[in-house]
């Protein structure tokens, strides 16, 4: 999977149109990214890639492109 891919399945999990997200805007300027934006991020991270986060590791991102860099080389550039 791309990150541009993983991306769009993001925007799917967000109910966000697809193209609404962009890697490096800020979390803070994404409409909706709250508690339940950390779940759904959190699931789709283990669904597609088995990956474990934490809410501190999430915690600590502050852009779209901070959530991808957690997932590692996972992502195909």
């Amino acid at each position: 999977m791309t990150k541009q891919e993983f991306v769009r399945a993001l925007e799917a999990e967000l109910e966000k149109p697809e193209g609404s997200l962009d890697p490096d805007q800020a979390l803070t300027d994404v409409e909706g990214w709250d508690s339940l934006a950390v779940l759904l991020f959190i699931s789709l991270s283990d669904a597609k890639f088995g990956v474990i986060l934490s809410g501190d590791q999430i915690a600590g991102a502050k852009t779209v492109n901070d959530l991808l860099l957690l997932l590692g080389d996972r992502l195909e550039p």
